[in-house]
């Protein structure tokens, strides 16, 4: 873990605020307060290893043993390691990439494992392993040999610092696979004594994933040996598990630095990344370089605490919501596509990793905030992955469609994008959102046919909460359409977006699944996990209707019985006996934090004139949900949500309906905040009165004004200006004001 001390980084430039040329946060080194290794352990699913913000590159250890726990290659509990690759995925379910493995090895061990395929590996201590922001170093202890990695966009940067020894050797593994990942076809082939490239084709998750290679060392190498199936042959080779071993003569304190450019496109692509990001062999010139594009980033929010715990789970959060989505262009824009061939990203950066039933909540919304500069990029890379197969991304990776997980959750992005004014081409992003919502797929066809989806016999057909995100979809749609002029097409979707009524018990006011036929399906319990919620219980998914809440509180039966309800929400606790699935983390009663649908939840009591609920559940969820420690998330991390919920929820507010260009009021966690909006504003977040004992909002006011509303805009959060939470000890200082709520049915432009 990183010691963490003070320390002023006067290389940085002064950030203006709109009263002052200075800020009015001290400078400090924000670096310094990130862990990598929250989420290592428990169900974080993390990796610790060196990448850049939203970088190609992932470059960190692995354990080589497959499972659960180490579906991001790493797992704090081990105790060794099998080598470095070069592609992570960051806190997801998925167990995929673990690229071009590269492990050092000597004489000094040769110790074999059947649990990690016979290859090489060494223990190592957590006392002898420190990761910060583009960094990540080890001893492999069984080797006596240091470890060190950095990265630039599309380079992984290895330095490895070796005892004396005649038989050294470098381990390049391109067979190497892990959980659901397996190689379809490898070719490595030695260019010379200090280079090697290839490539790795790859199946699993992501069903054909292409990765090229172009690895330069910094010495040449004595001689080597090549491997296919485990026989040895000569170089090039071509084959499904090919390997090679570079054998070198090492003294005392030698040192190799190995340079790893990455290509989806080709070798010419990733000897381009390695000829114009690492023209040199100085492994601290580009840790240095990470290290300081991280700092630029994190300077984007300064935040006022004593508390360096909370700092750290604050820089760590905003550290790990920038390793996703990924590059996927090389300097030249080629990259390969999702519709299998070779594409080429004119103009933009063609990013990938796209988690969208997850991120369409919280991260995407915080990017259109602290990276206006990416958020075009990310909406075109959208758009070409809708040129190249008629629909929108769901989850997709590395050029590939995944399927996974439910909704058309592109659209909430694109039309949230649009709305706060962010350039791409209208026309052609309405068409794909509407055409998303048109196809044949996904049971989006019965959804159009029924106005919900039946429950079936197919796997996980989860249609109830298909049925609910479809029609949140369509909101956003509607939306869209209006704003662009097709009336017809915006009756058409807003009408879509009240399908969820076409699901509700009267009699028992629930959100039930129904069959073909449209009878309730019986017996029915709302606390089980069944086939008919996605990774959720009827509790849980009963509060999806961001477009409608007023709706589903005239639903429920008016704001009394809908706060009872809500109420029970986060006292009805999991009993002894009951199953609970592995996703069903972060438990509050029925809220469970660890999983996205209840993400909103705790800020629906602002529609009941309750906000002292909301904010004394907010401060709950960051208190107890969130920690500076290696189980320091209470669930998947997830590509950015979850770190993304912690960074709204700390600063004050919320996106509860992510693309109509509001953010509900919640309660800030720190005294003072700055956060840097663009175009040189800033926004200075204060908590007036700040204390322990006060920990209700009594008013608020936006630059002197106080507000009569439980919520601001986008465009008043990036026009900048003074936000200032006058805090109480007295709940009822907080309730019953009246505050108004966002409209129904509008956007916030």
């Amino acid at each position: 873990m990183r010691k963490l001390c003070c320390a002023i980084l006067v290389a940085l430039l002064p950030i203006s605020s709109c009263k002052q040329e200075t800020p009015i946060i001290a400078q400090e080194n924000l670096s310094q307060f990130v862990n990598p290794f929250i989420g290592t352990d428990g169900p974080g699913n993390t990796y610790p290893g060196a990448t850049t913000p939203f970088g190609m590159v992932q470059l960190s250890p692995d354990i080589g043993i497959p499972g659960w726990d180490r579906i991001a290659g790493y797992y704090y509990q081990d105790t060794i390691i099998s080598g470095f690759s070069h592609t992570h995925l960051t806190g997801t379910g998925a167990g995929d990439l673990y690229d071009i493995l590269v492990m050092p090895s000597n004489s000094k061990s040769s110790k074999k494992i059947k649990e990690n395929g016979f290859r090489p590996y060494s223990t190592f201590s957590h006392d002898k392993e420190m990761a910060s922001p583009g960094y990540y170093t080890v001893d492999l202890l069984d080797y006596g040999i240091k470890a060190e990695m950095t990265a630039t966009k599309r380079v992984g940067i290895h330095r490895y610092t070796f005892p004396k020894d005649d038989s050294t050797k470098i381990h390049v593994d391109l067979g190497y696979a892990l959980n659901w990942d397996r190689p379809t076809d490898t070719y490595l082939e030695v260019v010379n004594d200090s280079l090697i490239k290839g490539y790795r084709m790859s199946t699993g998750w992501a069903k054909d994933q292409r990765i090229y290679f172009s690895m330069h060392f910094s010495k040449p190498f004595n001689s080597y040996s090549i491997y296919k199936d485990d026989q040895e042959v000569v170089s090039p080779v071509k084959g499904v598990d090919t390997k090679i071993q570079l054998d070198y003569t090492m003294d005392e304190g030698g040192q190799l630095v190995i340079k790893t450019g990455l290509s989806t496109a080709g070798i010419d692509g990733a000897e381009q990344a390695v000829a114009m990001e690492t023209p040199g062999f100085n492994f601290d010139f580009y840790k240095g370089k990470a290290a300081e594009v991280w700092e630029n980033e994190l300077s984007k929010i300064k935040i006022i605490s004593n508390d360096v715990g909370k700092k750290s789970v604050f820089y760590t959060m905003m550290y790990q919501s920038m390793l996703a989505p990924t590059l996927l262009s090389d300097l030249d824009g080629k990259y390969k596509a999702a519709n299998d061939t070779i594409g080429i990203s004119k103009g933009f950066d063609r990013y990938d990793t796209f988690s969208l039933w997850d991120t369409f909540r919280a991260a995407h919304p915080l990017y259109t905030i602290i990276q206006q500069e990416k958020v075009p990029d990310m909406v075109q890379s959208m758009l070409a992955h809708y040129k190249e197969t008629g629909i929108l991304p769901v989850w997709s990776m590395q050029g590939n469609e995944t399927n996974m997980m439910i909704g058309y959750h592109a659209v909430p992005v694109i039309v949230d994008a649009y709305f706060k004014g962010f350039p791409f081409d209208k026309e052609l992003a309405y068409k794909a959102c509407k055409a998303s919502a048109m196809v044949n797929e996904r049971q989006i066809d019965v959804y159009r046919e029924k106005g919900f989806i039946p429950v079936d016999d197919t796997h996980e057909n989860w249609s109830v909460s298909k049925t609910m995100e479809y029609a949140y979809d369509d909101w956003c749609i509607a939306m869209f359409a209006k704003e662009l002029g097709y009336e017809k097409d915006y009756k058409e979707f807003l009408g879509r977006s009240k399908n969820w009524k076409n699901l509700y018990n009267e009699k028992n006011s629930w959100l039930q699944p129904k069959g073909t036929r449209g009878s309730f399906i019986t017996p029915f319990v709302p606390k089980e996990y069944s086939t008919y919620f996605c990774e959720s219980n009827a509790w849980q998914y009963y509060w999806f209707v961001p477009q409608d809440i007023e709706g589903l509180i005239a639903k429920t039966g008016g704001k009394e019985r809908f706060g009872q309800k809500l109420d029970s929400m986060f006292t009805y606790a999991p009993q002894a006996g009951d199953k609970l699935p592995i996703f069903s983390t972060g438990m509050i009663g029925q809220y469970a934090h660890g999983n996205e649908p209840s993400h909103h939840v705790a800020y629906l009591y602002n529609y009941l004139d309750q906000p002292s609920k909301t904010q004394t559940l907010v401060r709950q969820i960051l208190e107890e949900q969130y920690a500076n420690a290696p189980n320091g998330h209470c669930g998947n991390e997830d590509c950015g949500q979850m770190s993304s919920w912690y960074i709204f929820g700390a600063l004050g507010f919320y996106p509860v309906n992510p693309a109509q260009g509001v953010y509900d009021l919640g309660i800030p966690l720190f005294e003072e905040a700055e956060v840097s909006v663009g175009n040189g504003k800033m926004l200075r977040i204060v908590q007036k009165n700040f204390s322990e004992e006060n920990i209700f909002v009594e008013y608020v006011t936006l630059n002197g004004e106080t507000l009569d509303r439980n919520f601001i805009t986008h465009k008043e959060v990036t026009a900048g200006g003074e936000l200032v939470y006058v805090m109480a000890n007295d709940p009822k200082k907080a309730d019953g004001k009246k505050l108004k709520s966002p409209e129904r049915n509008k956007i916030y432009n």
